[in-house]
């Protein structure tokens, strides 16, 4: 399992460091073409709005189909995408761009978790092989937007956009050689069901429930700590210094996690993490200096790093096996789109009453929340 995990995620590497170092490098290429920052944020939007969309559909091929055939269709995609704008690079072929590395890496991503949660043979070796592959995308959002950058700067943006098109085959030299796990078969007599039925199951409400609050936490912490930082007047390196912070706690504590998590149980993970969350988030708009506002970015980096694992494992654990293709697509739609929606909210709601007030809605929240995090302590697996 561990030679075949460490294949799985150099491969997830490959592919989402494609979809990142396009995110980077294309609104940049708009800009300096002259694009309205209206049409920017269009085009950085599509990323993840493919994913609303095609989330559903890719969850039930991987049921149907296993790991490799919607891996193979995500490699097709994200190289289509980003050749296609290293040969025709405009506006119109950049929204295209981003909109197939945007789909290929959410189709891709949803395969490999499926894969990874099949092959596990006990919750504990899960939650541990889901510790490991949340640190690929942490890893990912260094590798593309570096290697991005350098390439833009010494040989200009369609080499950038060539080199992101080589991920993707990179990423299947990888995963080519795991072994397919055999294929789930359904009882007999069994009647196929929509998607959205998924929904008629009380912990799946729940656990979907409190995925959307912490996802809610990163957008408020990305979209409203840059405006946080103008208004207290700190300079751009120091907000992006502050962002930079908790992004490697929540990649660092991932890390961690895969030592620690055999001696805790999900509900108690994310419910511990939700509650320091709130406090986090109440005492945030309190902190005046770009030091205060540093230490609250990095603990808020670990209390939401240590969070997607362990929902990874519960949602395997209380959704039928053959549907679990399903299960994960309607979470990755669920928080694509509060990805597209939450910055619009943040931002009405900072206008009318603040954007401290913002983060103390968002504690609430989450505080109240956490009792949903607590009620999946009494879950079972579906046999």
């Amino acid at each position: 399992m561990k030679r075949e995990l460490f294949r799985l995620i150099a491969g997830q590497v490959c592919l989402h460091a494609c979809m990142t170092g396009m995110r980077m490098a294309t609104p940049l290429m708009a800009l300096r073409a002259g694009e309205s920052a209206a049409s920017v944020g269009f085009l950085l939007a599509l990323f993840a709005l493919t994913q609303v969309f095609l989330a559903l559909p890719a969850g039930r091929y991987a049921d149907a189909h296993g790991l490799k055939k919607p891996v193979a269709w995500s490699v097709a995609m994200a190289c289509l995408g980003a050749g296609s704008a290293a040969v025709w690079p405009s506006f119109q072929i950049l929204c295209f761009s981003a909109l197939m590395t945007g789909g290929a890496t959410g189709a891709a991503i949803i395969a490999l978790q499926r894969h990874v949660g099949r092959a596990a043979q006990d919750v504990t070796e899960m939650k541990q092989v889901f510790s490991w592959l949340s640190v690929g995308p942490a890893i990912s959002n260094f590798i593309g937007p570096f290697l991005a950058g350098v390439l833009i700067d010494y040989a200009g943006f369609q080499w950038a956009y060539a080199a992101m098109a080589v991920f993707p085959l990179v990423a299947w030299a990888w995963v080519c050689k795991t072994r397919e796990l055999p294929a789930v078969v359904n009882p007999a007599g069994h009647v196929p069901t929509s998607a959205w039925d998924l929904l008629n199951d009380t912990m799946f409400r729940r656990l979907l429930l409190v995925n959307l609050f912490l996802s809610a936490c990163w957008d408020v912490h990305t979209f409203v700590v840059p405006i946080l930082g103008h208004e207290r007047g700190l300079s751009a390196s120091s907000i992006g210094s502050i962002l930079g912070g908790f992004a490697i706690a929540a990649a660092l504590i991932r890390f961690l996690l895969p030592i620690v998590v055999a001696r805790l149980q999900e509900w108690q993970v994310i419910t511990a993490a939700m509650l320091v969350t709130s406090a986090l988030l109440g005492i945030y708009p309190f902190a005046q200096g770009a030091l205060g506002m540093g230490i609250c970015s990095v603990l808020l980096g670990f209390s939401l790093g240590v969070v997607q694992p362990m929902v990874m494992s519960t949602l395997h654990q209380i959704t039928p096996e053959p549907r679990h293709g399903e299960a994960l697509g309607l979470r990755l739609m669920g928080i694509n789109a509060s990805s597209v929606l939450m910055p619009m909210l943040f931002g009405a709601m900072g206008t009318v009453i603040g954007v401290a007030a913002v983060f103390w809605c968002v504690s609430l929240a989450v505080g109240l929340g956490s009792r949903s995090a607590y009620l999946l302590r009494v879950h079972k697996k579906h046999e």
